[in-house]
């Protein structure tokens, strides 16, 4: 009697960690196309999809305004006739860590092209470590409150994050890429809108 007793609660607890195991993949699932807009809702992830915007359908101008972990004042509008990246992040955030190297080098490296983060989660302390380890060259604005990320919401929905948008030399959204971003993809996108200025 021992026996089945000891098979029928290991069988209730295998049930229950099969039940806890979908319900946590199913939080992390991509929500419906605007759904996830919402900042405070905690990690969403994303699968590298791409969506890209011609340029007669683009959406925008869009100007991102907000102070940088450094205390300084940073306005997207600043660099009309330049392609801009945004990307989303925060330092716990792994494919935010393994994509940071690329985005890092692209931003060192491509001419006529100005990179800015966004980070809705960490304080001053840990997106400058983060900024410090990755050796970050471009600014990041603070947004603990979601308000930039809102002011997005209606021009380009961000579900996941990482989340990287291309603006072209107009501000306008030429592309988005929902979760972590591939360097290779990145920068055809970016060539892609240096090549329609030309």
């Amino acid at each position: 009697m021992r026996g089945k007793t000891f098979r029928v609660v290991q069988w209730v607890v295998a049930v229950g960690i099969v039940v806890g195991l979908v319900a946590a993949l199913a939080a992390c699932a991509p929500e419906e196309s605007g759904a996830g807009d919402v900042v405070g809702q905690g990690y969403v992830s994303g699968d590298g999809s791409v969506q890209t915007y011609d340029a007669g359908e683009r959406k925008g101008p869009v100007s991102i305004v907000g102070t940088d972990f450094e205390g300084k004042e940073v306005d997207s509008a600043d660099w009309a006739g330049d392609v801009v990246v945004v990307n989303t992040w925060y330092a716990s955030c792994a494919p935010c860590r393994a994509e940071a190297p690329d985005l890092v080098d692209l931003a060192s490296s491509k001419d006529g092209v100005r990179f800015l983060g966004i980070n809705t989660e960490d304080d001053a302390g840990a997106a400058q470590a983060f900024q410090r380890t990755f050796e970050v060259p471009y600014p990041s604005i603070e947004d603990r409150s979601g308000s930039v990320i809102a002011g997005l919401s209606g021009v380009v929905p961000l579900q996941a994050v990482p989340s990287t948008v291309v603006l072209d030399q107009e501000g306008n959204v030429a592309a988005r890429v929902i979760g972590q971003v591939e360097r290779s993809t990145l920068e055809a996108l970016i060539d892609e809108v240096q090549a329609e200025a030309a």
